[in-house]
């Protein structure tokens, strides 16, 4: 295991650790120094992460904390284990959002649309907003620690991105991947665009279930529906083929009310006979089942409804808006003697755009879409054959569900900012696709006006950060990616997209090796975090109040693969708790001299105990983080810095360095370099605060370009030094106890004798059980009033004049009696065949718990009892 000389150390830290004092200057000299900078051109084995690019328009919520904390942990990790390490940063465009943002800026600055501007300005004025307010999240990223290279960052609207956006879509259009077809999809009525399905959210909405029926006597049939406007383009009814009750009116037609049209009756394995009345409407231009119905019987789509969702069919509804026209339908349909059953609040699922709340409208449109079923199949194999493998493994399903049943996927978008779709059309009906090194079309000819998705530009991430379709170093130093980490709640329309891209563009080469999904981030109490809920998260808040190392610490000490966890100010305040416990710890080992360089080979039990468990937990550590097990990682570092140097290691050490002599300065080394390699350990979680330490002891000029420790648990296990040290342990822990039910304040010094501590393997450890226990070493006329027996010793104390012995020997009693109680009553319970015959089993073994705690109560109040002064 490395460490580095001491030449440089400095021995004044002051008192109190101080976040906003360390975080700020410590970051800019990192940056300043290049240290996250890659190269490219370097022979170190090549690492790389591209962070998730964040909406242009986004502030750093606490989904990214997370994201970016994990990421940033496995960066500095591997930088330190010497990897050339590439972490991508950039931002995505976010299409609906960024033009939302501007188009309200406008029309609340100005009072006019982006109509009245014009494409061209209004595209221009987007850009101005993006240069003078967009991305205010990499500053809090800077904030949060990333580690990223920022002389690489990407937009994906850049000129280097934009051009490989052109690139693949040529690909894909010539290949027959990307074709325009008139099909069903989300519309927007308020934004005005095609939406993808991450950008739909779904909801339980209180509604309305009408039946209607449809035709007259023995040939009307029933249908149920929540979207009654849309009846006026019904285009059949669809049955079961097996319904029995329907198979006389299958080919025959029926009226459609209130239009005079007469429709089709239609079999289609589609509908469910079991639910409803086992008929349906079928409105081929607004849902997409009864789009694939209508394909499947050549029925006529027959839009009702405009882009705004007003109507447009002729009659007494035209002009109305889809709400309006709701009521108004059912009521002529009531008029006529056509409504069956009404049911309200009818509770269904209903989809609003993510960007402003409007309820979806399935839509029939033209628009383009990429044909993902062979782009799919070889995402799914990437993972099937082990080429990239998926962490944890049980979200694999997930991955193959998606991407086994993935349907072509709509890319257009009716906006005006994104990439502009490079397809232009002739005077003559002609169409050409445009590639990024091709000339457009002369005059007569007009481009596409639709952009693209935001999701197919962030799909070429991996790669078209790193230069392509140009073949440049850094493409081929840092792709394929090493891991991707990000949340599974993003599995299906990202991650699915990357791969499909990544496979299709690099010659069958998946964008990454890795694939480790963390879960959300909740409140206290396991809720979503919401603003209607009132529960969100601000992590600049509790930047500011605790620090960044103690949210870094907590995210990463509360992330297991694929598992959503929970969060608390109090439980980041227990973080910053951490934080001032090590800094604590590393200012009394300055103060006492430590130092950092060779470890003397004659060593005291005690630091022979605690490098053989420094050791142990850097393995730990080491394996836990490779299979991105960060929160179990986590919990060993502060477990065996928090428990096992802070509260044994450094209070067994004090006697030792009081003493002076060889032994006081092999503790001094060891203490040194233990703190060395824990810094070093802690510091990709932890990287402010460990930076401030980790210099101040050693001298070193940074943790960033610091090796990662090298443990060796079989060299330096002792297992004798483990028992002895976890003797002296016990000895401790019981004797606190007693000492605390006999009353005593815990800096009470106490007079005692170590009787047989002579013939124990604890001999070498008297000074120190006597410092740890406040006990003094017996003066003439010593006489014993309690007595003690543990781990082979028998410890002798005189506790006359310390305690008031009736009070405690009342309060004791009364505490015998309530265990001796509790044994009987839940013993009583056990005796009872009655009881345990029919009890549930887990509530027989809760009450086998209660047994066993009360005798292990009496057992000591016995004792305690036993061991006061007769007096």
């Amino acid at each position: 295991m490395t460490t580095t000389a001491d030449t440089n150390a400095r021995t004044d830290l002051p008192p109190q650790y101080s976040p906003a004092a360390v975080e700020g200057p410590a970051y800019e000299r990192w940056v300043t120094n290049g240290y996250f900078h890659a190269d490219e051109k370097s022979d170190r084995e090549p690492y790389c992460i591209v962070l998730p690019p964040p909406n242009v328009t986004g502030n750093l919520h606490i989904g990214h904390a997370l994201d970016h904390t994990l990421q940033d942990a496995l960066i500095r990790r591997r930088r330190m284990q010497g990897y050339e390490t590439l972490w991508m940063p950039g931002m995505d465009h976010a299409g609906i959002a960024t033009q939302n943002v501007v188009e309200k800026q406008l029309a609340a600055k100005e009072g006019r649309s982006r109509h009245d501007l014009g494409r061209e300005d209004f595209v221009a004025r987007v850009w101005e907003w993006k240069e003078e307010y967009g991305g205010r999240i990499l500053g809090q990223m800077r904030r949060l620690g990333d580690s990223v290279d920022w002389e690489r960052e990407r937009f994906t609207m850049d000129e280097g991105l934009s051009r490989a956006v052109l690139t693949i879509f040529k690909r894909l259009y010539d290949d027959g991947l990307i074709y325009r077809a008139e099909r069903i999809i989300n519309w927007c009525p308020r934004c005005m665009t095609a939406l993808s399905d991450i950008e739909v959210e779904h909801s339980d909405d209180d509604g309305e279930l009408v039946s209607i029926r449809y035709g007259e006597g023995e040939n009307s049939i029933v249908v149920a529906t929540t979207r009654v406007e849309t009846m006026l383009g019904d285009t059949a009814v669809a049955v079961h083929p097996d319904d029995e009750r329907y198979a006389h009116l299958v080919g025959t037609e029926v009226e459609l009310p209130l239009t005079g049209r007469r429709i089709p009756i239609v079999a289609d394995t589609h509908v469910d006979p079991a639910f409803g009345t086992g008929a349906v409407k079928v409105t081929p231009a607004h849902d997409p089942n009864d789009f694939e119905i209508g394909q499947r019987h050549q029925l006529p789509a027959l839009s009702v409804m405009d882009e705004r969702g007003v109507v447009t069919a002729k009659g007494p509804f035209e002009g109305l808006d889809r709400f309006e026209a709701r009521p108004a339908v059912v009521a002529a349909l009531r008029e006529e003697g056509r409504i069956v059953a009404e049911k309200r609040p009818y509770v269904h699922a209903v989809g609003h755009c993510s960007r402003c709340g409007t309820a979806v409208e399935p839509r029939l449109s033209k628009q383009w879409f990429v044909n993902t079923t062979p782009l799919a199949k070889a995402a799914g194999a990437a993972v099937r054959d082990g080429r990239v493998k998926i962490h944890p493994q049980s979200l694999e399903k997930r991955y193959f569900d998606w991407v086994d049943n993935m349907h072509d996927w709509c890319i257009s978008r009716q906006l005006w900012w994104g990439h502009r779709i490079p397809v232009w059309y002739g005077p003559d009906g002609e169409m050409r696709c445009v590639g990024p090194d091709e000339d457009a079309p002369g005059d007569g000819w007009t481009q596409d006006a639709d952009v693209l998705d935001t999701w197919f530009s962030s799909g070429l991430w991996p790669f078209s950060t790193l230069g392509w379709p140009d073949e440049t170093a850094a493409l081929k130093k840092f792709y394929p990616n090493s891991v991707l980490v990000t949340g599974y709640d993003i599995l299906f329309f990202w991650v699915a997209r990357m791969m499909m891209f990544g496979l299709y563009a690099m010659d069958g080469v998946p964008p990454f090796d890795h694939i480790a999904l963390h879960g959300l981030v909740r409140d206290q109490f396991g809720k979503k975090m919401s603003k209607s809920r009132g529960n969100v998260v601000d992590p600049m808040e509790w930047i500011e109040a605790y620090g960044a190392d103690a949210l870094r610490f907590s995210l990463a000490r509360g992330a297991n693969p694929g598992t959503d966890q929970a969060i608390s100010a109090d439980w980041v305040g227990g973080a910053r708790n951490f934080c001032n416990k090590i800094w604590n710890a590393t200012r009394f080992a300055i103060a006492n001299g430590a130092t950092v360089g060779e470890i003397p080979a004659d060593l005291s039990t005690v630091d022979r105990w605690v490098l053989s468990r420094l050791h142990q937990t850097i393995a730990e550590v080491d394996e836990l983080l490779e299979d991105f097990q960060f929160g179990k990682a986590s919990d060993a570092l502060y477990h065996f810095a928090w428990d096992e140097v802070c509260d044994w290691y450094l209070e067994l050490a004090k006697p030792t360095l009081q003493a002076g002599g060889p032994a006081a300065d092999a503790t001094r080394a060891v203490l040194g370099n233990v703190l060395d390699v824990l810094l070093r350990v802690l510091h990709p979680i932890t990287p402010f605060v460990t930076e401030e330490l980790w210099r101040a002891l050693t001298g070193g000029e940074t943790l960033i370009t610091a090796a990662w420790p090298s443990p060796d648990p079989e060299k330096f296990r002792d297992a004798k030094a483990e028992a002895t040290v976890l003797a002296l342990q016990e000895v401790v822990t019981e004797v606190r106890r007693f000492r605390a039910e006999q009353g005593l304040k815990p800096g009470q010094r106490v007079p005692a004798r170590l009787a047989g501590i002579a013939d124990t393997d604890l001999a070498e450890h008297a000074g120190s059980l006597r410092a740890l226990l406040r006990l003094t070493e017996p003066e003439d006329g010593f006489s014993a009033t309690a007595a003690l027996p543990v781990h082979g010793l028998k410890l002798e104390l005189d506790l006359s004049g310390t305690i008031d012995v009736a009070a405690e020997r009342a309060r004791l009693t009364k505490d015998l009696a309530a265990a001796e109680k509790e044994k009987q009553q839940n013993s009583g319970k056990l005796g009872n065949p009655a009881f345990t015959a029919k009890a549930p089993e887990a509530v027989v073994a809760k009450v086998r718990e209660r047994v066993a705690v009360a005798e292990a109560d009496i057992a000591r109040i016995t004792a305690a009892l036993k061991g006061l002064p007769s007096a």
